[in-house]
Order: structure tokens, then C-alpha cells, then sequence
């Protein structure tokens, strides 16, 4: 049986981007199994944080984080600079106010925590991906309410106490089990086994896939004009804001401004869902489901263009995860 397991969990890692292109429509197909899997949602997000920080070099992430002008700029450009692009670049779009909303405030968001496995998946830097992503997300309740008021007039009246112990459960627990597996299977087991982690990582994203597309079906059944329209912007914006992402940091060679434009494009909005006033406006709520599809199919898509784009190195690290 155990046999059986890394073998599958082995073809989930080398078939990674097109087995999460896949995964995110099952939720859409089969909405009885998006509901069922409705309340895995929220442990899935700590077991994927988990999964990743397996796969990371930790001595690398602590070189990175000894360089707090490089992970000072990269906080600064996803949670400051990025949402206030954003906005100015909606501001000249013809586009109804829940949408032009919708799409400032994912790019005010932090990076999803499975942007590291994103990376390590595509040839990028999960080193950087992980230390961006974490800071980013511990900073999301300062920046996102004042840019939130600033930029949009809205109130996003967060709980910071609350909210900053929600964090520090996730991310600390993550790091508590990842760092006890670490100790007792060893580095270099887990290095010889590193398809293997990657397909537990993929394993965990489809259960996050599914059950994050529990009632959007339905919606898009019942208005398929309005929902194409909100789909359509999901499936520029992210693309566009991993463009401005990369273009900004291209100093730092193309597969450090690729990683960063990856964090910049896949937003974690799970965190505005948790902080968004009830009844606020459905539109803003529909976008963030439906900007989950880009986010899961996008890798698939876009992985000839990052070979093209990385050239050798990007095979040789494709290869070697």
C-alpha cells in the first residue's frame, strides 16, 4: 500500500500543473463533492503551508531572510505597490465599480501560502515564494484595511488581535510539524523523495480547489453572461499583475522576477473572504471564487513559457524537484 501511495503521489508531483488545471473544474462539475469537501477548506491551507516548508531549503530561506532590503522591497511591492497599480490601472477601464473593487482588492492581498509549491512546480525560487509569502501574509492586517479605505472608501473593520492569532496558528503550526517531520525522516530522505512531497502538495491544492468552488456553479448556471465578464477580468488581471510583478524586480535575474511575479498575480482573497462585512457586495465574493480558476490553471498553461523564458537553468531546476 505504502508502495502504491508514492507511487501515485510521485505521478501527481511530475504531472503537478496539468493535474491542478483539472482539479479546480471538478469542483465546478461536481458541486455535491465541492460541498462535502466544504469544511477541509480551512485545514487544508495549514497542511498546504505544511507540505511546502517539506520542500523549501530552510538554510536558503534564512540567506534570503538575512537580506531585509530584498525581502523589505519584495513586502513592499506586493502589499503597497501592487494594489495601488492596480488601482490606477482600473481607474482608466470602463468597468462596473464591484468589478474595478474586486480587482484592487486582490491585488491588496497577500501571496496564497501555496505559492512555494507554485514555484518549486514551475522552476522558480520557493526559497523566495516562501519568505515573501509568509511576511506578506503577517503583514496583511495593517496594509490591507488603510489601502482598502485609501484607495476604494471601503471599511474593513479587522479584528487584529484575532486576526494576527488566526495567522500565527497556521503559519506556526505548519512550521511546528513541518520542522518535527524534518527531524524525524531526515533531510536526505525527504530529498530523495521530493516528486513525492510535490504530489502531496497537489493533493492538498485539489482539496482546496474543490472545496473553494462550493456554490459557484450554481451561480454561474443562473447568470452565465455576468459571471463570463468576472471570469474573463480574473483571467487578465492575474496574468497582468504577474507582468508588472516581474517587470518590477527584473534586476534579480529572470527566475527570482518570475517568482516574484507569481506571488503578485496568485493572491490569497480567502483572507479578504474572512474579513468582508456579511451581506457586503456579491460581486466582490463571486470574483474571488472565480479568480481561483486562473490561479489553478494558469501554471499548466503558462509552464512552456517559463521554459522558454528560464532556458537550461529553468530545465535543469524542473528536473531536479
Amino acid at each position: 500500500m505504502g508502495s502504491l501511495l508514492g507511487v501515485f503521489l510521485g505521478f501527481l508531483g511530475r504531472q503537478a500543473a496539468w493535474t491542478l488545471c483539472g482539479g479546480v473544474l471538478v469542483g465546478l462539475a461536481l458541486p455535491d463533492l465541492a460541498a462535502l469537501a466544504r469544511p477541509l477548506l480551512a485545514p487544508s491551507v495549514g497542511l498546504i503551508l505544511t507540505a511546502t516548508l517539506l520542500r523549501v531549503d530552510w538554510s536558503a530561506m534564512a540567506e534570503i531572510s538575512r537580506r531585509p532590503a530584498l525581502v523589505g522591497g519584495l513586502v513592499l511591492w506586493c502589499m503597497l505597490a501592487s494594489p495601488i497599480a492596480a488601482w490606477f490601472l482600473v481607474g482608466l477601464l470602463p468597468l462596473p465599480d464591484s468589478l474595478a473593487t474586486a480587482i484592487v482588492l486582490m491585488a491588496a492581498a497577500p501571496p496564497i501560502l501555496g505559492a512555494t509549491g507554485l514555484a518549486f512546480v514551475l522552476g522558480l525560487d520557493g526559497a523566495l515564494a516562501a519568505v515573501a509569502g509568509i511576511v506578506s501574509t503577517l503583514a496583511a492586517p495593517f496594509s490591507v484595511p488603510v489601502l482598502a479605505l485609501a484607495l476604494l472608501g471601503l471599511n474593513l473593520e479587522i479584528a487584529l488581535s484575532e486576526f494576527m492569532l488566526r495567522l500565527a496558528l497556521v503559519i506556526g503550526g505548519a512550521a511546528g510539524l513541518a520542522l518535527a517531520i524534518k527531524r524525524l525522516a531526515g533531510a536526505d530522505w525527504l530529498r530523495a523523495r521530493a516528486r513525492q512531497v510535490d504530489g502531496l502538495f497537489v493533493l492538498l491544492m485539489l482539496v482546496f480547489a474543490v472545496a473553494i468552488m462550493d456554490g459557484v456553479s450554481e451561480v454561474i448556471l443562473s447568470n452565465p453572461g455576468h459571471a463570463a465578464l468576472w471570469l474573463g477580468a480574473a483571467f487578465i488581471a492575474n496574468p497582468a499583475l504577474q507582468a508588472l510583478g516581474a517587470l518590477a524586480f527584473s534586476g534579480l535575474g529572470r527566475r527570482r522576477a518570475l517568482t516574484v511575479g507569481l506571488l503578485s498575480g496568485n493572491c490569497n482573497m480567502g483572507v479578504l473572504l474572512a474579513v468582508l462585512p456579511p451581506g457586503g457586495n456579491f460581486d466582490i465574493v463571486l470574483f474571488f471564487a472565480l479568480a481561483q480558476l486562473p490561479m489553478f490553471m494558469l501554471p499548466a498553461i503558462m509552464t512552456p513559457a517559463y521554459r522558454r523564458i528560464l532556458g537550461n537553468t529553468g530545465e535543469r531546476q524542473l528536473s531536479d524537484q
